[in-house]
């Protein structure tokens, strides 16, 4: 990090100011995209608007002051970034990536003005150590390494102060941006998802409702081999700071350069995890982004940091995926058809030819799954389903409104297939499924 991001920049606390944030980055970009539609107009051209608003220039502009306000504004930019190639030209979604990295971090001042507010007068007497650069930085909180004289390693979750109260109004201005995007299709309804992305966002800067997440988890995998987990201290936490015991280790990414027996031991061990929170615990960590996972590269065990985003699935749910899951490992489409309504994938609103080209996707999908080695790098898969998505999207399919859980769980999925193919997993992932699916 260079420049503003060495020196930490104060998050936009109060309403006012974050509106303000926003209104300058519209006003930014929509300035940008005047000046282009003139320039077209000159030389006889109609101009045309989407292609204006997602020049390098207007999507910097977006990517950057998200990056600085952080909160529900930086968190929806990261949702949208996730694999952005279906929706962006290549170029665009490399900026737009940045989201995933590294946010700018609090100055010490305002860090220092947080703590106070949250902890007990003269606090900083009873620490030994504390690093006021955080080790880690994203879109509602920053994490800093400190050691008590009680002589307990400490990694420390604060808040950005103003990110739980500006929500709504974050999340209300960032739809709008999204609808002048002109990148949905026609009649697609946004509203609910953004309603329920605001209520999750709720969820997430609750830091109590966090520590009881990572507690359950705790408890529910105290006896899997391979994967550690952080302890919560209780008497350093409050609504908005979690202390946790710091778990050292490496970045999930940097196991690409291991050995592929422990490449593909991590990948083995994040799928069965998976399969294990929507079928056993019924509970699913629901963000998958990488800096929420770590690696011991000595004993190649995996470190879960992050419990924000943790989601309840309901039986009916789950047991639903099960079935789709089920019968498109076994090849019966028709009884996947029948799961897929169930989950919410296919409704009486989709036409007769619409219905046909989703199974076939599906069906796609699952024939590649039941290899006996899937290879997780190989983009045949990813170039064929990304085709029958536009050919859908070309002839103006209007996806359902399925559930929000719906929508978290295949955000995991599509997470942990990135994460495979970056490990360069080869996985025999049929095989690993079928003790979940069976009767």
């Amino acid at each position: 990090m260079s420049g503003a991001r060495d020196k930490g920049l104060a998050v936009p606390a109060s309403r006012l100011g974050r509106l303000s944030r926003l209104g300058s980055m519209t006003a930014g970009v929509a300035g940008n995209m005047a000046l282009g539609g003139m320039a077209q107009l000159g030389r006889g051209q109609r101009p045309a608007w989407r292609d204006l608003l997602l020049t390098p220039a207007n999507v910097t502009r977006i990517a950057d002051q998200l990056a600085q306000m952080r909160g529900a504004a930086m968190k929806i930019g990261q949702l949208v970034s996730m694999d952005t190639g279906d929706v962006l030209p290549p170029e665009l979604s490399q900026i737009m990536a940045r989201l995933r990295d590294d946010a700018h971090f609090m100055p010490p001042a305002q860090l220092k003005k947080v703590l106070a507010a949250q902890w007990h007068e003269g606090w900083l007497r009873d620490f030994a150590r504390f690093d006021v650069r955080p080790i880690a930085a994203a879109s509602i909180g920053q994490v800093h390494r400190a050691q008590l004289r009680d002589g307990r390693d400490l990694a420390i979750k604060v808040q950005y102060p103003g990110v739980a109260r500006s929500i709504d109004s974050d999340v209300s201005n960032v739809g709008a941006l999204i609808r002048m995007s002109g990148m949905l299709p026609k009649g697609f309804a946004m509203d609910p998802y953004l309603a329920e992305a605001a209520a999750q966002l709720h969820e997430e800067t609750d830091y109590l409702r966090e520590a009881a997440c990572l507690n359950r988890f705790r408890d529910l995998l105290s006896g899997v081999e391979g994967i550690k987990m952080p302890e919560v201290y209780e008497d350093w936490s409050t609504d908005s700071i979690l202390s946790m015991s710091f778990v050292g280790g490496k970045p999930i990414e940097d196991a690409a350069d291991a050995d592929q027996a422990q490449r593909e031991g991590i990948m083995r061990r994040l799928i069965d995890l998976t399969l294990k929170e929507m079928f056993d615990f019924r509970l699913m960590q629901s963000d998958p982004n990488f800096a929420n996972y770590q690696y011991d590269p000595a004993t190649g065990e995996i470190i879960l940091l992050d419990f924000g985003a943790t989601r309840e699935l309901s039986p009916a749910l789950s047991a639903n995926y099960k079935a789709f899951l089920k019968y498109g490992m076994t090849g019966e489409f028709g009884k996947l058809e029948d799961a897929a309504e169930a989950i919410g994938f296919l409704d009486d609103t989709i036409s007769e030819g619409h219905r046909r080209q989703c199974l076939d996707l599906m069906r796609i999908a699952f024939e590649a799954l039941s290899v006996d080695n899937f290879d997780f790098t190989d983009t045949e898969l990813t170039q064929k389903m990304q085709r029958g998505g536009e050919a859908l999207a070309r002839d103006g399919f209007i996806p359902p409104v399925v559930p929000m859980d719906v929508l978290y769980l295949q955000r995991k999925f599509g997470g942990m297939f990135l994460l495979g193919a970056r490990l360069r997993a080869k996985l025999p992932v049929a095989k690993i499924m079928a003790p979940y699916l069976e009767d």
